[in-house]
């Protein structure tokens, strides 16, 4: 059976990794032809996958998914990437990867893929003149296109805060004292706070007066919903580089505060940002001052269906001539 989707289209054949998440799905051009399988570990990271099927595919874009290869993996599959002369494309999403409990591993991922990638992309200025400094590589920037449509009919609580627990890891390593820094500003600005716990995260211990503070199950399938009832959401890594919650707070048009790390600022100019990043460690004052300043300002209005529409479509065309032309070159060398 034949590793491509769809049908006997003469589009660029293009597998990205991961095979399929909210961005991948947004930039896509829709003249190509995606190729897979569908799985949610891709078989395209195995060099033997690669070797033995690099005759089905025109480009590889990798955007994440390989966090969990080893370092010498990672060399191995870009040698096969060279040796069937596949042409890669890479974007830049995370600099520094908050699932990662040390910088080395990541870094060494993106080494490796950025000495073979023909083009390299990230998703803002900042990204890119970091790549540029590390890795020695231009990115090409892309601004990261709209993820999510805002629930109609469903208004934002004026004072609510959101602050959202994942799985426990390097990224936050105080959840007790980020719990107790949004409450305090919450407080301070009127509001109250509103803790989404993962499956499995126990609520952080912090004591509330009255109702100031709420645990609620963070729902993957209605997460745009739980974002668009937010005056505020808070950030919580203190490492990271670009936020897709971000992207979609500012579709449905509820406020961020940002941690001081990556280049969240950059995505969107938009944001309140608090001190929080590996270097500094985190600063529980600033994110009161932070979460309290949010709250004086009026909710965002959400983005502009037709504006993040040709953001989207401009996106798309750019993907679109990278992928044309790292062809076109392997065509003519």
């Amino acid at each position: 059976m034949s590793a491509t989707e769809g049908s006997a289209d003469p589009g660029i054949r293009v597998v990205s990794v991961p095979h399929s998440d909210p961005y991948v799905d947004a930039v896509l051009p829709a003249d190509v032809v995606r190729v897979g399988p569908a799985t949610p570990q891709s078989p395209w990271l195995d060099p033997a996958y690669l070797a033995a099927h690099s005759d089905e595919v025109d480009v590889v874009h990798v955007h994440s998914g390989y966090g969990h290869l080893p370092e010498d993996e990672m060399v191995s599959w870009t040698e096969t990437v060279r040796r069937t002369g596949v042409p890669l494309v890479t974007t830049v999403h995370q600099l520094r990867d908050p699932a990662q409990s040390s910088p080395r591993r990541h870094e060494a991922h993106l080494s490796a893929l950025l000495a073979t990638a023909e083009v390299v992309l990230t998703l803002t200025p900042g990204g890119a003149d970091d790549i540029a400094e590390r890795y020695g590589r231009t990115a090409i920037v892309v601004a990261h296109p709209s993820v999510a449509a805002p629930v109609p009919d469903l208004g934002a609580e004026r004072g609510l805060v959101g602050l959202a627990l994942r799985a426990p890891g390097i990224a936050v390593p105080d959840p007790v004292g980020l719990v107790r820094a949004a409450l305090s500003g919450a407080v301070n600005g009127g509001g109250r706070l509103r803790v989404l716990l993962d499956d499995g995260v126990e609520p952080p211990p912090v004591p509330a007066a009255g109702d100031t503070l709420e645990y609620l199950p963070r729902k993957a399938d209605g997460w745009v919903q739980q974002l668009q009832e937010l005056h505020v959401a808070v950030l919580p890594e203190n490492c990271g580089t670009h936020s897709l919650d971000l992207e979609i707070c500012r579709d449905v048009g509820t406020r961020v505060v940002a941690p001081s790390c990556g280049w969240f600022a950059d995505q969107w100019s938009d944001v309140v940002t608090y001190g929080n990043d590996e270097e500094r460690g985190f600063d529980p004052v600033s994110l009161d001052g932070a979460v309290a300043a949010a709250l004086t300002r009026p909710a965002p209005r959400p983005a502009d269906r037709a504006w993040r529409a040709e953001q989207a479509a401009a996106v798309r065309a750019v993907h679109e001539q990278v992928y044309a032309q790292v062809v076109a070159d392997r065509a003519g060398a």
